[in-house]
């Protein structure tokens, strides 16, 4: 009795490890397949970030939603010195997967730093030479350009008994005085590219000595490229230092607000996207910038931007911008404002910066 008794206990142990095999092959199965669910999961959600204006960025995705429902974007948005020093604190961790509509100077720092992968997205043939990256394969493409203009509260002048500033050089005229707003640019792009633009319009030496007679008028230098446009809209300060859209999208709401593209020209950058390095690149992120300058996408961009990186047949422009908006625009290095960039932000801060807004 008790050898069927042993075998018996045997035979059980027998089973009961069997068994036991097979939930654990069954269970590292289902782990198996949970991870692949949540890899297959993840691979359909993208994170962006963008300088991209904030009311015109749902308007952009919805082509992009309709024909990928599938893929959820998460929109990271702030002002381009904000998504620039994001992204190169992320440099040893990054999270986004890709960059679209921000600063080509900002995206040239990133490559500098070789955190853009190389990439040339569907269709980057028709991108006209200068909106883009001149390596093969591209490191960053151009969607449109955005460059330097005044918006001027007329109402606020008329009471003042001012005339409209036309030209960089009528802002040093001492009836202005504490009635001027500009970006900051540390934190704004348009701010970068206005000085950058007087740097390489009139040289180094002329450009400080222009900003220094300038920063005695100036009331304020604030942490976006659309502030200044908005408050010269509520008349808060009949001056601002803006961009082109900006400036417009305040008149076509009512504001009683001029724009000025000052007479020597306009400083310039290019909204472009890139792909960020990672261990992991997503086939969505790639398919992201493949969209991002496709047909549909671009004709968005130009019912705002008068100037877009493809080449533009259509006659018509946005409102409120010049005839020819391109003859605008003074000649610019991108990479030379890239590679200054730094020390440009630090001479400017020592100089301008105690004027400057506090942060939020």
């Amino acid at each position: 009795m008790k050898k069927w008794m042993g075998l018996l206990v045997t035979v059980v142990m027998m089973v009961s490890f069997l068994a036991a095999c097979g939930d654990s092959k069954d269970s590292k199965s289902a782990a198996a397949s949970t991870d692949t669910g949540s890899k297959a999961s993840a691979s359909k959600e993208i994170t962006v970030y963008t300088a991209l204006e904030d009311d015109i960025i749902a308007k952009y995705l919805e082509s992009y939603k309709s024909a990928n429902p599938d893929v959820k974007v998460n929109i990271v948005r702030d002002s381009t010195g904000v998504i620039t020093a994001k992204l190169l604190a992320e440099k040893d961790n990054p999270v986004a997967d890709v960059v679209w509509g921000t600063a080509a100077t900002s995206l040239l720092v990133l490559d500098q730093n070789g955190m853009l992968e190389p990439y040339s997205p569907k269709g980057v043939e028709k991108v006209l030479p200068e909106f883009k990256d001149n390596q093969s394969p591209t490191h960053w493409v151009g969607i449109d350009a955005w460059e330097t203009a005044f918006a001027v509260n007329t109402v606020e002048l008329k009471k003042k008994n001012l005339p409209i500033p036309r030209s960089y050089q009528d802002l040093l005229n001492p009836i202005y005085k504490g009635l001027i707003v500009m970006p900051n640019p540390a934190s704004s792009g348009t701010g970068f590219l206005t000085v950058n633009g007087l740097q390489q319009l009139m040289g180094d030496d002329a450009a400080w000595k222009y900003m220094d007679k300038l920063n005695e008028n100036m009331a304020m230098y604030v942490h976006s490229g659309s502030k200044p446009a908005k408050l010269a809209g509520t008349g808060e300060y009949p001056i601002g230092l803006s961009f082109g859209y900006r400036a417009i999208e305040e008149k076509k709401k009512g504001a009683p607000i001029e724009v000025v593209f000052p007479k020597e020209g306009s400083g310039w950058d290019v909204e472009a996207n890139a792909l960020v390095k990672k261990a992991t690149i997503k086939p969505e992120a790639k398919a992201f910038l493949d969209w991002a300058i496709s047909e549909e996408p671009m004709k968005q961009y130009n019912e705002n931007y008068a100037i877009i990186s493809i080449k533009n047949d259509s006659k018509t422009l946005p409102e409120g911008y010049t005839k020819d908006p391109m003859s605008q625009l003074i000649k610019v290095d991108l990479n030379k404002a890239a590679k200054n960039r730094e020390a440009t932000l630090a001479e400017w801060t020592k100089r301008y910066d105690a004027k400057s807004e506090p942060k939020s």
